[in-house]
């Protein structure tokens, strides 16, 4: 029973060591800078695709401006031969090919409008990861902050203040025991002498002598 109920603590600890990861707001930070980056090399790829289209249908008008041009040349030079039937076949591909050039200006004009909204988006969201980037180095510094002073606070709380207020108890109680010692030890070397060891201290001699003619008088009595 017991082994099982090991098993189950250490794997909620796993569990709860995978979810802190996913909330370190380190973490959380760097993986939506990802998610950004990730939008903007997307932008960037339909912003380059979109571009190619608008100079793809540049190049059609060009060609199809040319040969307008070149059909109009034929037509001229067909009038001037008196080749009727040529002079007309080429006016009518002329017509043709004004009308699809008409066509392709209107389809460049738009794909040129979603080129340049495309840009004013891919530039806006830069603009918006570059904030976010000062944001996320201003939150990592926080964060850094914040975790250095609970690790601390953590290693503080780990202390067992328990056994080092025991400890300094213990200490206070040997330094106690160490003067009680040396006190004791001055005592001992400093105990009373006996009285007829003792000569009168020649300032309190008067005071002595008067003490002593006094008692005299009282045994008398």
């Amino acid at each position: 029973m017991g082994i099982f109920k090991r098993i189950k603590d250490i794997t909620m600890n796993e569990v709860h060591t995978l979810l802190d990861k996913v909330e370190d707001p380190i973490n959380m930070l760097n993986h939506h800078m990802r998610e950004m980056e990730e939008e903007i090399n997307k932008g960037q790829q339909a912003y380059a695709h979109q571009f190619f289209l608008e100079k793809k249908q540049m190049t059609l008008i060009v060609d199809t401006h040319t040969i307008i041009i070149k059909r109009e040349r034929q037509a001229k030079l067909a009038v001037d031969k008196g080749e009727e039937s040529i002079a007309k076949m080429a006016l009518q591909e002329k017509l043709n090919q004004e009308k699809n050039l008409n066509l392709y200006n209107e389809q460049y004009e738009t794909i040129a409008n979603q080129t340049k909204i495309l840009g004013e988006k891919l530039h806006q969201l830069k603009d918006k990861y570059s904030e976010l980037q000062n944001r996320r180095l201003l939150l990592l510094s926080r964060a850094n902050v914040a975790q250095s002073i609970k690790q601390m606070d953590n290693m503080v709380v780990s202390f067992n203040t328990d056994h080092i207020a025991k400890g300094f108890a213990r200490a206070e109680e040997r330094v106690l025991l160490l003067e009680a010692q040396v006190e004791a030890s001055n005592r001992l070397s400093h105990q009373p002498q006996e009285i007829h060891d003792y000569s009168i201290n020649p300032t309190m001699q008067q005071e002595v002598e008067k003490e002593f003619e006094k008692l005299k008088a009282i045994q008398k009595e």
